[in-house]
């Protein structure tokens, strides 16, 4: 591979990008940019950024996490000490379109820039700065790492042994989760930029950022109280059977969720009684007896392999995947041709890793690329830039005070968790979005108990994480099994500029609204299949949740203790990541269809969102052919690093030292001055031969102490350590509450209720929240009638029909429609 990278120039080709600081999430929001083109400067000081030097590494010492998230950018290296060296990064700044700064988290000696003067000159620059917590707020000056940040966010309490300790993932989950965030920041940015405005400022919170992944479990708390809590590995509250089971030959994933697939996955196991019990109709009533079924069950998975299951699941279309090893993803065929593995050269050693899962059909993002050597400039075959010159942006500040979509309107067919919180994220940031369900099958987060009672009730109109998950957006309801209900969604497509599903690959195709047709009758429309293997794999048909996602992205492979299952971090994973994925990939099709009128069509797969979180293990085999290490809750890099027991009942601390500094510092609180003074112990790999023992002690200092004290004494020294929260906690937590970060929402059926804003903003409060969340066919009349002129007589007439409604039909009065239609 060489220097020189032969590639079609891509759709983010005329930008320039430069990032500062050292922070994975700013890293990973730059390499997104890149992905497509985007000419990324990465200034590093003359010792080079510290992830180079962050485990784990390959045999000849390259950062595998480094490589990940800094492929195909390049290398400006500018020592602090030398005079000139704030006016060379002035200048360089001054320069770029975007701006992407981490030195909140680690300044890695960059020079100091007077910012203001830069905005003040350059009124286009897009600015993102990220930091850990935030500038305000009680945990502003907190030392962190990505684990203790997870440990606050809720996200490791209910992870492990019921007993304890509580099991976490290995680092950098919050960097690619914020890198996301700043991503669609920007990207945002861009797209108002073009119709006028001006730069804008963002500040992203990475702690904030973690807690999209959470917020489900943070409304099921508010509306059901503190009912969760840790009962052992791979499985998880109020859902049942959800987890990784062992086989005769591997490991299985099963995410078992409505009453059609407890039936189907019952028969599949030859468990008659169970499929029969009408107290086992719902995940969480199934839950309750979690131990009995489970005895059944696992002994029946065992008499076949995890492929075998994989391939009955699949006839069924039951969510079961088979949980791959790290070798087996290197070796998927599939994957390489799809561009969700690709090749990747680490100075002389040859790899592959993670690529982009952004693919989009007309403006590809490359496929693979070289990892920069300090000060190294890498030159793409990109397409001539051009850059506004901050001379000529004086007159850019129309519109500066709309939101960056106002003006977008979007045709949201999806529902759940994956493709609504992408819709809500772009509805969020200022764009119209256009919800259709149906009265036959409304979103499925409105519930899928479809009894009589359930609907009568209108149980449908009270699920607050579908409210939560679809607020400022419009809503309307169309049989789209009807062409009268096509035809109405034709023509709200004619007029938009983006449409969005996340159902099955075939539905919208066989419904009349495949991209095809769609693109006939807009040609700069931007549609996105949000699947889960994507559109043309052979794994297509596949059902699957955000669990399935995790379960077949490697990640459970390097989780958990090297003697252990693989392991799953989250109830769902999958669902947000392949949420925020999606808002990405729109925006960039977005940014060419605005320049060039040009729509396209965007095949994700979400199974790809969820592999870059496995990034560093698949660069790492894939170069030296060894099966991960798998370190609990310890860590390659940082000694000591664990999870630690406080007073009372299963309370916990994540505490992590990272450097020599901050070693000293924990050994003089907890009573250890020898240890401080001992010179020997200074490196964190000599500090491991000890490791046993100063886990003792610091356990010892912790079970004394309550564990906010503990977090309170630990950070009055500047010692990494977050209290492992559970979702519960995030309601009345201290520091979001200083940022109003819960906005409370008031909605019919439901009333007051919280929810979270989004992660990014751009001042001192949160983006507000402006309308509530529809009800069913809320938006009906408005729509039909301002969009698309239909006459009272006419909207009369489609409901009449059940064309569109204001109720849900139970499943009795779905089948009676059926019958009606068929005799008629």
């Amino acid at each position: 591979m060489s220097d020189k990278l032969e590639q079609p120039a891509q759709v983010l080709s005329h930008l320039r990008v430069v990032e500062i600081g050292s922070s994975a999430a700013t890293s990973y929001c730059a390499r997104l940019f890149s992905d497509f083109g985007a000419d990324v400067q990465k200034v590093e000081s003359p010792a080079g950024d510290p992830f180079r030097r962050s485990a784990p590494l390959t045999p000849r010492g390259q950062s595998a996490w480094f490589a990940f998230l800094n492929f195909n950018k390049s290398s400006i290296v500018i020592d602090r000490t030398e005079p000139d060296a704030s006016a060379r990064l002035s200048a360089l700044i001054e320069g770029c379109d975007i701006l992407v700064d981490g030195r909140d988290i680690d300044s890695s000696d960059c020079p100091p820039v007077d910012m203001a003067t830069i905005r003040n000159r350059h009124p286009k620059l897009v600015y993102l700065e990220a930091s850990w917590f935030g500038r305000e707020g009680p945990y502003a000056e907190f030392a962190a790492t990505d684990s203790t940040v997870r440990a606050l966010a809720g996200l490791v309490k209910l992870l492990g042994p019921a007993e304890g300790p509580p099991l976490h993932a290995p680092d950098f989950q919050t960097g690619i989760l914020a890198g996301l965030w700043g991503f669609i920041a920007a990207a945002s940015s861009l797209v108002r930029r073009r119709h006028g405005g001006a730069g804008r400022s963002w500040s992203l919170s990475v702690f904030e950022s973690s807690l999209a992944v959470g917020e489900f479990l943070m409304l099921e708390a508010c509306a059901r109280g503190n009912v969760m809590h840790r009962i052992g590995l791979n499985r998880f509250c109020l859902a049942f059977p959800w987890g990784i089971y062992d086989t005769k030959k591997g490991w299985v994933g099963v995410s078992v969720e409505t009453p059609a697939q407890w039936r189907a996955f019952c028969d599949m196991l030859g468990l008659f009684d169970l499929r029969d019990d009408p107290g086992l109709v719902v995940g969480e009533d199934r839950w309750c007896h979690l131990e009995e079924i489970e005895g059944q069950l696992i002994p029946r998975l065992k008499t076949r392999t995890a492929l075998e299951w994989f391939a009955e699941g699949l006839k069924r279309k039951i969510p079961i995947v088979s949980v791959p090893e790290i070798c087996s993803l290197l070796q998927d065929t599939e994957k390489k041709l799809r561009g969700a593995i690709v090749p990747v050269l680490l100075g002389d050693e040859e790899g592959f890793t993670v690529g982009s899962a952004h693919q989009l059909r007309m403006t590809p993002p490359l496929r693979g690329g070289k990892v920069p050597a300090p000060g190294e400039q890498q030159v793409l075959a990109r397409s001539q830039r051009h850059l506004i010159s901050p001379a000529a942006a004086g007159s850019c500040c129309s519109g500066a005070d709309l939101p960056p979509l106002h003006g977008i309107r979007i045709i949201d067919f999806t529902m759940g968790w994956a493709g609504p919180l992408c819709t809500r994220t772009l509805a969020d940031l200022g764009a119209d979005i256009i919800k259709i369900e149906a009265i036959q099958y409304p979103d499925w987060w409105r519930g899928v108990d479809k009894r009589q009672a359930y609907v009568d009730g209108k149980m449908y109109e009270k699920n607050a994480r579908f409210c939560t998950m679809n607020r400022n957006k419009r809503g309307i309801t169309l049989d789209l099994t009807r062409p009268q209900g096509v035809d109405l969604a034709k023509r709200l497509l004619a007029g938009a500029d983006i449409a969005i599903d996340n159902y099955s690959v075939d539905v919208l195709p066989k419904l009349g609204l495949g991209y095809d047709v769609v693109r006939e009758i807009n040609p700069r429309l931007v549609m996105m299949s949000m699947s889960a293997f994507g559109a043309d794999s052979i794994y297509r048909d596949c059902r699957a949740y955000g669990s399935t996602l995790e379960q077949g992205s490697g990640l459970p492979g390097v989780i958990g203790n090297h003697d252990g299952p693989p392991v799953m971090s989250h109830v769902a994973l999958g669902d947000p990541v392949g949420g925020l994925n999606g808002c990405a990939a729109v925006l960039v099709a977005l940014l060419h269809a605005n320049s060039t009128g040009q729509g396209q069509f965007i095949d994700l797969a979400q199974i790809e969102c969820m592999m870059p979180f496995a990034a560093p293990w698949i660069i790492l085999h894939s170069v030296d052919g060894m099966p991960p290490r798998r370190y609990g809750n310890r860590h390659p890099q940082f000694v000591p690093h664990g999870t630690f027991r406080c007073t009372g009942q299963d309370n916990w601390i994540v505490l992590a030292v990272t450097d020599e500094d901050m070693w000293r510092r924990l050994a003089l609180l907890i009573g250890r001055p020898d240890w401080a003074e001992d010179a020997s112990l200074r490196p964190a790999e000599a500090r491991r031969v000890i490791e046993d023992v100063i886990e003792k002690e610091i356990a010892a200092w912790m079970l004394t102490r309550d564990a906010d004290q503990a977090m309170s004494e630990l950070q009055a020294v500047k010692v990494a350590a977050g209290v492992a929260r559970l979702p519960i906690d995030l309601l009345r937590d201290r520091h979001l509450k200083s940022r109003t970060f819960l906005q409370e929402v008031e909605r019919a059926f439901i009333g007051r209720h919280p929810h979270p804003s989004m992660p990014i903003r751009e001042g001192e409060a949160p983006y507000p929240i402006r309308t509530a969340a529809p009800t069913l066919g809320q938006h009906n009349r408005e729509i039909l009638s301002e969009l698309l002129r239909l006459s009272d007589t006419e909207i009369e007439e489609l409901a009449k029909e059940g064309i569109i409604g204001k109720s849900m039909l139970s499943e009795g009065e779905v089948a009676q429609q059926k019958r009606s239609r068929s005799t008629n």
